[in-house]
């Protein structure tokens, strides 16, 4: 199907677009420059809007904005941003009027000509994402990058052509109804996460399953073999299977043994090689070699490997000052991301954590604080939870690690920098999301960078 065949239906049609983020505006002038009226709807005030969004207004869409910016809302078709789930109450007089629901992320699985690579996870989805892109591109092909990460691609597609490669990120709140799939589907790993907004962890599961239960059988699914929920995966999908793991031997896919990363028993990379931290990043290179099988070459690979310095935000090397070095995992917004993290340093590290409430279990975090961090400070809404899980751990004893509740970020930052002695470690892995204090985990990010430069 074209964009100008997807459009088409829609002409004379009243459209709602619900949540006027980065992702949906270039929907919205798209839809207005083919004719078709559009009703934008957000729950930011008026007062609040950048200009951006009120340019939309003066491009011909009508504005529905503040609290009640869901209230008696009708429309034949109703395209949603990720945030707004599509069984909120508040669409219930929607679904009952029979209005058509889709997203800018489907309407671009619908029309694009190119082939997708889509990847999602609990963790490690970005920079998996990011290592695919990376890979393909220095290999010479034309990559497209979007979804839950970077920008919008609905608007570019007229664009693309059919040998391109468009490498999609995916959120569970994308892929809930989504009705079509990757021809390459990654899945990185599942743990519980987003447990405040989903209505249990099996709903969570059900949404990222999307990714792969509409291939076809030319189609590929790689899992986690590691990881129990991914794994079972397997089980269901009709197309090629390929499986990654760091602790067995998959028949068919990329394992790690003895130091070196092998492809269907053919050595590829050595962990050696990799110039980013952690052994969940060795895990991220599986699963990225599994999805470009085929399309990129061993010394690719090498190449990528040894150069490629990560992704912002995720143990993001800040500062070294008088001995001390500072990292920013502010994109460790569950237990199992800031886990990883730890992980990655050789010695106990002086963390700060806490955050957003998610409504997540914090009891498998207490034991890796305890092995791996000598000072915690907790901070934010979880601060408690995560102080309390510590000190449930089995082999926690009174001052190993010394812990701190300090609820104010800037304070616990300077109180961490005080602390430290040469050497040291300073890890911002907040185990948490950022909403409790910020808009979101790249401004918290951002926060503790400029106030560590500052120090």
């Amino acid at each position: 199907m074209t964009l100008q065949e997807y459009i088409q239906p829609l002409k004379g049609k009243s459209v709602l677009v619900l949540g006027l983020g980065v992702s949906n505006r270039p929907l919205v002038r798209l839809l207005l420059a083919h004719g078709i009226p559009v009703t934008g709807c957000d729950k930011t005030p008026r007062e609040k809007l950048d200009a951006e969004v009120l340019e939309l207004e003066k491009l011909g869409a009508t504005l529905k904005l503040g609290e009640d910016y869901l209230k008696d809302v009708r429309a034949d078709v109703v395209f949603r941003t990720p945030g707004i789930l599509p069984n909120w109450p508040e669409l219930a007089d929607l679904h009952a009027q029979g209005a058509q629901f889709a997203s800018e992320m489907e309407a671009f699985f619908a029309v694009c000509p190119a082939q997708i690579i889509a990847v999602t996870g609990s963790d490690g989805k970005t920079t998996t994402t990011t290592l695919i892109s990376k890979l393909l591109e220095h290999q010479g092909d034309r990559v497209w990058v979007g979804g839950n990460i970077g920008a919008p691609l609905l608007d570019r597609v007229e664009e693309m052509q059919p040998e391109d490669k468009v490498v999609v990120e995916l959120s569970s709140f994308q892929l809930m109804q989504m009705p079509y799939s990757a021809h390459i589907a990654v899945v990185t790993n599942l743990a519980p996460n987003h447990l405040d907004k989903h209505k249990d962890m099996a709903e969570y599961v059900r949404a990222k399953e999307n990714i792969y239960l509409h291939q076809t059988e030319k189609d590929t699914l790689i899992v986690n073999m590691d990881n129990a929920i991914t794994n079972s995966f397997a089980d269901k999908a009709v197309g090629t299977v390929k499986k990654f793991s760091r602790q067995g031997k998959p028949e068919n896919g990329v394992y790690l043994l003895d130091g070196m990363i092998y492809r269907n028993g053919t050595p590829v990379l050595a962990q050696s090689d990799i110039l980013l931290p952690g052994i969940h990043n060795v895990e991220n290179y599986m699963a990225a070699i599994a999805a470009v099988d085929g399309m990129v070459s061993d010394e690719t690979i090498r190449y990528v490997a040894k150069t490629f310095g990560g992704v912002e935000h995720r143990i993001e090397l800040v500062r070294v000052k008088d001995g001390v070095s500072y990292y920013n995992d502010s994109i460790a917004s569950s237990p199992s991301r800031t886990i990883a993290g730890l992980r990655s340093f050789a010695s106990k590290v002086i963390l700060i954590a806490g955050g957003y409430d998610k409504h997540i279990p914090y009891d498998v975090l207490g034991p890796e604080i305890v092995e791996h961090v000598k000072i915690l400070i907790c901070t934010g809404a979880t601060g408690a939870k995560i102080k309390q899980a510590t000190l449930a751990a089995p082999d926690y004893q009174p001052g190993q690690p010394e812990i701190l509740e300090i609820d104010d970020f800037y304070e616990a930052i300077h109180r961490a920098g005080a602390l430290s002695q040469p050497g040291d470690v300073v890890l911002l892995s907040p185990a948490s999301a950022a909403f409790d204090k910020f808009k979101n985990f790249m401004v918290r990010g951002s926060e503790f960078k400029k106030t560590v430069m500052e120090l």
